[in-house]
């Protein structure tokens, strides 16, 4: 498996550059989790940046993520890559998280595109950002009203992390990468 070669993936299937920011962001934090856990890191950041390829074209269930993970198959990709992103779908009911991967994927994903979207509302974007303001955005039922919050818990639960930990542990992840995902600033930044 290749960096270069997944992002290319992505960039094959998808036009829109929110959606690839929230598959790189997912790849920081995943990224991180790995050598939280002495996991091999590539392996686990290419999972968190392939788990939406697909979804651009294919976003009807189970669509979303079948489709992207024949196109994996086809391409080679290890099993366990595959199943990893497969088990992020929780309509997929024969797939069920397993593995570490499999959770840290799950406990992720909603939550990378909650705190990019409360670094967006921030003068500061994701800098100096703490668990507790996103908790207090959390709680704000019309803030990135489709981002499932039952999701993020169950996710950290999953994971045997606690909530407010695993918030900030995602947080610091995509800080030292904030060029990248473009949250230096957020409104009125």
């Amino acid at each position: 498996m290749d960096r270069q070669q997944a992002w290319e993936l992505v960039c094959q299937y998808t036009a829109s550059d929110s959606l690839r920011k929230h598959m790189l962001a997912v790849e920081c934090a995943m990224r991180a989790y790995a050598r939280r856990y002495a996991a091999d890191e590539e392996t686990w950041g290419i999972v968190g940046l392939l788990h939406d390829f697909d979804y651009e074209r294919w976003p009807n269930p189970p669509d979303h993520p079948l489709q992207g993970a024949a196109i994996l198959a086809q391409q080679g990709y290890p099993d366990h890559v595959i199943y990893a992103i497969k088990s992020h779908a929780d309509y997929l009911t024969d797939c069920p998280r397993v593995s570490q991967l499999d959770k840290a994927l799950y406990a992720c994903d909603e939550l990378a595109g909650f705190v990019t979207a409360v670094a967006k509302v921030r003068p500061e974007g994701i800098h100096g950002m703490k668990a507790s303001s996103v908790k207090k955005k959390f709680k704000q039922k019309s803030f990135a009203a489709a981002v499932r919050r039952e999701d993020i818990v169950q996710g950290a639960a999953d994971l045997g992390v606690e909530l407010d930990e695993h918030i900030q542990f995602v947080i610091d992840a995509m800080t030292p990468h904030a060029d990248a995902l473009d949250l230096n600033t957020g409104a009125g930044g």
